[in-house]
C-alpha cells in the first residue's frame, strides 16, 4: 500500500511498474552477475558509492522538507541521496516515472540543486552533465543547448510538458521546481516541438506551495555591479490543505559580466493548485519582462579560414551598444481526475505571448583569422503567440499474467509569428579586439507583421507491459504527428505528416539493476522544392531521425550509475542535379557515463563522461562525406563535488570541473577549435539569525578567467569571464 494520503498521492502509479518485487524474487542468473559486473567495472566512484549510508548533519533552510512536500503534491519522482537530482521525472504520455522503469537516459535537476548553484537560466542548470552543452555564455542574447550532439533550440524547451511556452531568450529560474533533461529523441512521449529538435528535450516544473508554510527573501549579487531580490512564498490552506498559492517575485539590475553593459530582469509568478482525492489542478500565471544593454554577441567565421582568431576579451561586446528588450506573458492550466483506481483522465491548456525588441548587429563580412570583419545595424523584433494543449486517458488492467498500462493521448500547438528585420545598407569596418562604434540606423523602426502561422497537432498510443513479477517492461507505442505551416505573405504552404515510434525495453538483473534498450524516433518538418528546381514544389514529409541504445543503470542505494551507448542518426536537405531531396544524413554513435548521489556522508557527486563519433555520413555530390559533423566535441567531461565540511557545522564546499574538447567548425573540416576546460568552485553557509534560518551562499564561476570560444551551429560567442555570485537567503 502506498504511505501518503489520497490527496498527495501522485496522479497515477500502475502497480505493475513499481519496484515493489523483492531481492530473493529475482533469480540469479549469468547475465544479471554479467551486468553488476559491467556496472562496477565501467563507472568511477560506484565502489566509493555502494553501501554508503546517507546521514545529514547539515543546518539546513525548509528546503528539504518544503521539497518532499511539492514533490507529494505535484506527483513528482522523490529526490534521490544527496538532494541534487531526483529518481525521475515527467515523460509525456509516460507519466512520471521512477528512472529504473524506464527505456530511456534521463537527468532531473532538484531546486536544491538550482540554488546552490545559483542558477539563474536553463543553461546554467543543463550544463551540468556531460551530454548537454549550452550554445550561449551567460550574459548572451538567450539559451541554445546541443544534446547528444544535436543543436536544441530554446523554444523546444517545454514547460510542465507543453511546448511553445517559453520565451525564445532566457528563461529565468526563480519559479521552477525541476528541469527535467531526456537524453535521445522524444516525440512519441511529448509530440515534435517548434524546432524539431532530436537530440533530446528539456522540460522545467513550475513550484507548487507545500504544507510547511514558506516565505523567504533571498538577496542577490553579480559582479561588477547587479544587485537583486527574489521573494518567495507559499501557502497550503482549506480541508486537509487541499489548496495551495505559491508566489515569486524577483528583480536584478545592473552591470554582470559585461563591461558598460547592464541586464535587467522582473518576474511576478502564481501558482495555484488544488490536491483533492480524486481530482487535481493547477494554473499558473507567469510575466517576465527583461532588457540586456551589451549582450554576449554571436559571430560568424569566414568561409575557408585555416587559423582560429585569439579569443577576445571575454568582459568585451564586438557590437557595443547592442540592446535587446524582452517580455514574456503564459498561462497553463491543469487538471487530472481519478475515474477509478485504475483510470484517470488529464488535460492542460497553456497560453504565451512573447515579445523582444533589438538592435541587430550583423557581420556583413564574416570574422577572419586576424579578427577583422563589417558590420551592419538595424533591428530585429519579433513577436510569437502560442497555444499548446494536450489530453489523454492513463488506465491499467492485466491479461493472464501480464499487466498493461494503456495510454491514448492527443495534442496541438498553435503559433503565430511575426517580425521586423531591416539592416544599415552601410556596412563599416571593426575588430574584434578594437570593436568600432556601430553604424547609425537611418530608417524608422517599422511593426512587426505576421510572418509566419504554423499548426502541429498529433495523436499517440502507447502500451506498456510488465511480465515475469515486473522483471521486464516492455514499452510500444506509435505517435501520428501533422506539420501544417500555413502560407502567409505568398510564401509557400507545407503540410504533412508523419508516425514514428517506440519500441523500449527494461530488464531489471536484480532489484537495483536495469538493463535497457530504445528504438525511437524525433521528426523534424520536411520541405518543398524550390522554383527552378526539377522537382519544384514537391513535399517532403517530417524526417525521421532514428535512435537505437541500450544502457545499464544501477542504484547502489546513495548513488546511481549509468551507462549508455547509442546511434542517431539525422537526415538532411540536400540538392542535387538541380533535384531537392532529403538525402543528406548526420550520425552520431557515442558512450554516455553518468553517476550521482553521495559517495559517502557529506560528500554527493555529479560525474559525467561523453564520448562522440559524429559523421557527415551522406553529403551532396559525396563532398565532406565522412568528416566529421561541424561543431561537436569527440569528448566532454564533467565532475562536480558538494562537501559538508566536518569542522565548521553548517558549512559546505563545492566546485565543478567542465571540459569540452577540440571540434571542427565547418563541415569541410579545415578550422579546428580548440578544447577549454572551466573550473567553478563555491560555499555555503547555514546558520540561524535572531531565530530565523540564514543561507549565504557564494560561488565563482570560471576561477582562472579563462577565455575560449563557444561553437553552435554556423557561429560562436565568447565564453564568460570570471564571475562572482552572492547571495543571502532567509526563512521568516
Amino acid at each position: 500500500m502506498s504511505s501518503c494520503a489520497p490527496a498527495r498521492c501522485p496522479p497515477f502509479s500502475p502497480p505493475h511498474l513499481m519496484n515493489r518485487t523483492s531481492p530473493a524474487q529475482f533469480v540469479r542468473t549469468p547475465i544479471a552477475t554479467l551486468a553488476r559486473q559491467i556496472v562496477g567495472f565501467g563507472m568511477l566512484a560506484a565502489a566509493a558509492g555502494a553501501g554508503a549510508q546517507t546521514v545529514d548533519t547539515k543546518i539546513q533552510l525548509k528546503d528539504t522538507n518544503v521539497s518532499e512536500q511539492a514533490e507529494a503534491i505535484g506527483g513528482l519522482q522523490k529526490t534521490y541521496s544527496g538532494g541534487q537530482l531526483a529518481r525521475g521525472g515527467d515523460l509525456g504520455i509516460l507519466g512520471k516515472t521512477d528512472l529504473m522503469n524506464v527505456p530511456f537516459s534521463t537527468t532531473n535537476y532538484t531546486s536544491e540543486l538550482i540554488e546552490n548553484q545559483q542558477g539563474l537560466t536553463v543553461s546554467d542548470v543543463v550544463m551540468n552533465d556531460a551530454s548537454v552543452r549550452t550554445l550561449q555564455a551567460r550574459g548572451g542574447y538567450g539559451d541554445d543547448y546541443q544534446i547528444r550532439g544535436y543543436s536544441v533550440g530554446s523554444r523546444d524547451v517545454s514547460m510542465n510538458g507543453l511546448y511553445g511556452l517559453s520565451p525564445a531568450t532566457r528563461m529565468p529560474l526563480e519559479m521552477i521546481e525541476r528541469v527535467e533533461v531526456l537524453k535521445g529523441p522524444g516525440s512519441l512521449t511529448n509530440g515534435v516541438g517548434p524546432n524539431g529538435s532530436v537530440g533530446g528535450s528539456i522540460n522545467v516544473v513550475t513550484k507548487r506551495a507545500s504544507d510547511i508554510p514558506l516565505t523567504r527573501l533571498t538577496t542577490t549579487y553579480m559582479g561588477k555591479a547587479q544587485f537583486g531580490t527574489h521573494l518567495d512564498v507559499g501557502r497550503r490552506f482549506g480541508e486537509d490543505n487541499q489548496w495551495g498559492i505559491r508566489a515569486n517575485g524577483v528583480w536584478r539590475n545592473g552591470e554582470g559580466n559585461i563591461d558598460g553593459g547592464r541586464q535587467r530582469v522582473g518576474l511576478g509568478s502564481l501558482g495555484l493548485d488544488y490536491a483533492g482525492a480524486r481530482l487535481r489542478a493547477s494554473v499558473d500565471l507567469l510575466y517576465s519582462e527583461g532588457k540586456t544593454v551589451g549582450f554576449r554577441p554571436q559571430g560568424a567565421f569566414l568561409a575557408g579560414i585555416t587559423q582560429v582568431p585569439a579569443v577576445p576579451d571575454n568582459r568585451t561586446s564586438f557590437y557595443p551598444g547592442a540592446v535587446l528588450n524582452d517580455k514574456a506573458k503564459t498561462v497553463i492550466t491543469r487538471a487530472e481526475y481519478d475515474l477509478n483506481d485504475r483510470t484517470t483522465v488529464y488535460g492542460s491548456i497553456g497560453y504565451s505571448d512573447t515579445t523582444s525588441e533589438q538592435n541587430f548587429p550583423t557581420a556583413a563580412q564574416r570574422i577572419n583569422s586576424a579578427g577583422n570583419f563589417t558590420v551592419r545595424n538595424g533591428y530585429y523584433d519579433e513577436y510569437n503567440k502560442t497555444t499548446s494543449a494536450d489530453a489523454g486517458i492513463r488506465t491499467k488492467f492485466d491479461t493472464g499474467s501480464v499487466g498493461h498500462t494503456v495510454v491514448l493521448a492527443a495534442n496541438s500547438m498553435q503559433r503565430e509569428t511575426g517580425y521586423f528585420y531591416q539592416l544599415t545598407s552601410t556596412a563599416v569596418a571593426s575588430n574584434i579586439y578594437n570593436p568600432a562604434p556601430l553604424p547609425a540606423i537611418d530608417f524608422a523602426r517599422g511593426t512587426p507583421t505576421k510572418s509566419a502561422d504554423l499548426e502541429q497537432y498529433s495523436v499517440a498510443l502507447a502500451d506498456t507491459l510488465s511480465f515475469w513479477d515486473n522483471r521486464v517492461l516492455a514499452t510500444i507505442g506509435l505517435r501520428q504527428q501533422t506539420i501544417n505551416q500555413k502560407s502567409v505573405n505568398g510564401s509557400t504552404p507545407y503540410k504533412a505528416d508523419s508516425i514514428t515510434p517506440l519500441v523500449g525495453l527494461v530488464w531489471k538483473a536484480d532489484r537495483n539493476t536495469s538493463v535497457y534498450f530504445n528504438h525511437t524516433a524525433g521528426l523534424t518538418a520536411g520541405g518543398v522544392a524550390g522554383a527552378g528546381l526539377t522537382n519544384q514544389g514537391q513535399v517532403f514529409a517530417p524526417q525521421k531521425s532514428k535512435q537505437n541504445e541500450i544502457g545499464i543503470k544501477k542504484d547502489w542505494g546513495t548513488l546511481i550509475t549509468q551507462a549508455a551507448v547509442f546511434e542517431l542518426k539525422k537526415p538532411s536537405a540536400i540538392t542535387e542535379n538541380n533535384i531537392y531531396t532529403f538525402g543528406g544524413e548526420q550520425r552520431n554513435r557515442g558512450l554516455e557515463l553518468t553517476a550521482y548521489g553521495e559517495v559517502q556522508r557529506g560528500l554527493r557527486l555529479m560525474a559525467s563522461a561523453t564520448f562522440l563519433d559524429a559523421k557527415l555520413t551522406r553529403t551532396a555530390g559525396g563532398t565532406n562525406q565522412g568528416k566529421d559533423a561541424p561543431g561537436v566535441p569527440d569528448s566532454t567531461y564533467n565532475v562536480g563535488l558538494d562537501w559538508d565540511t566536518p569542522w565548521v557545522p553548517g558549512l559546505s564546499l563545492n566546485g565543478r570541473v567542465i571540459n569540452t574538447s577540440s571540434m571542427y567548425y565547418d563541415s569541410a573540416n579545415l578550422l579546428k577549435m580548440p578544447s577549454w576546460t572551466r573550473v567553478d568552485l563555491g560555499a555555503r553557509y547555514a546558520t540561524n539569525i535572531a531565530g530565523k534560518k540564514v543561507v549565504f551562499r557564494a560561488n565563482l564561476e570560471n576561477v582562472a578567467d579563462k577565455g575560449y570560444w563557444v561553437v553552435a551551429s554556423g557561429y560562436v560567442t565568447v565564453g564568460a569571464p570570471r564571475t562572482l555570485m552572492l547571495s543571502a537567503a532567509i526563512d521568516f
